[in-house]
């Protein structure tokens, strides 16, 4: 286990964190991009403070991460279809 304290920053507040060098460079591109949607948000909408914002993007992360789950789903789904189609043609063709 090779742990790492890193520091990021959301909504000006800093954050340590102890994480796996593994994760380090996925953790800081995911606090790099909540900071840009942030931006984002900011440039196009009023807010009374950076809760608002943080708000936002988490609803549009959270819709992001079911939208690619119900993908997948459908899409592991589809493979075990073919799949079975697949045995079921194998199996009649060597009978």
């Amino acid at each position: 286990m090779d742990e790492l304290s890193i520091t990021v920053v959301i909504a000006d507040r800093p954050y340590k964190l102890k994480v796996e060098r593994s994760e380090e460079e996925g953790v800081r591109k995911a606090a790099k991009a909540i900071e840009e949607q942030m931006e984002k948000y900011a440039s196009y909408f009023q807010f009374k403070d950076k809760q608002d914002l943080l708000a936002m993007v988490a609803l549009q992360f959270s819709s992001s991460t079911i939208d690619l789950e119900e993908q997948l789903r459908y899409r592991d789904n589809e493979m075990l279809d073919k799949l079975a189609e697949i045995d079921k043609v194998l199996t009649e063709h060597l009978s």
